[in-house]
């Protein structure tokens, strides 16, 4: 039986639930939280992912953030700033944006890219380790496939996970044919390993998203 135990308390969330207090609007890259690791060296992602993180960094910082300047600059004008709440709003929304600038600055700059479809030999090609799509069941027989992913990547939608939440870390080195323990926070789950393979990870890309000051800019309010 190949076993591993994972504390809950060690790593937050009992799966990988969707990250709610966002720092900025919702349309925002999740930003990782509790379930990673406290100094990681590395930011484990895949080409997709990655390719998302740098999109959205290059729309912040040439699109929204020049817009949001605009406004405030704009709403600066108007007036008494301290009662000005479209000024005051937009200074808010600023420092929220450099705020993501630079937390998506050094998720890029620590990005090791790791190819779910590049040639593997050995262990490394039977054993589930990042970039590979697991299928599992548990105790009641219950299957279900997901794929281990990088913090900036997960997505309950297409059952992508993190390789550092408590599921990622009970099926990591797991091969099929073994049994894993899930340990959580509710009670301790048994699981089947079935299949480990390595194919492409679709990952959602970044859109601009709607309503945002880059998407409206030349159209602000005039008084």
């Amino acid at each position: 039986m190949f076993v591993i135990g994972v504390h809950p308390l060690s790593l937050g969330y009992p799966l990988d639930l969707p990250w709610k207090d966002y720092k900025m609007r919702k349309w925002f890259t999740r930003e990782p939280q509790r379930d990673e690791p406290a100094t990681p060296v590395k930011n484990y992602i895949t080409r997709s992912g990655l390719e998302r993180l740098k999109d959205e960094h290059r729309f912040l910082l040439t699109g929204e953030r020049p817009a949001v300047t605009e406004v405030v600059a704009w709403a600066a004008s108007n007036g008494d700033r301290s009662e000005n709440a479209d000024y005051q709003y937009g200074k808010r929304r600023r420092r929220q944006i450099d705020g993501r600038i630079r937390f998506l600055t050094k998720r890029i700059e620590a990005a090791e890219v790791v190819d779910p479809e590049a040639p593997r030999a050995g262990q490394a090609a039977t054993r589930a380790f990042f970039g590979a799509t697991v299928r599992y069941a548990n105790g009641a027989g219950v299957s279900r496939v997901v794929s281990i992913v990088g913090t900036d990547e997960i997505d309950l939608n297409r059952n992508h996970i993190s390789w550092v939440a408590p599921l990622g870390r009970a099926l990591m080195k797991s091969a099929a044919g073994d049994s894993v323990v899930l340990q959580l926070p509710g009670g301790t789950e048994y699981l089947t390993v079935l299949e480990v393979r390595y194919e492409r990870i679709s990952v959602e890309p970044f859109r601009e998203p709607p309503g945002s000051e880059a998407s409206t800019r030349g159209l602000h309010r005039r008084r």
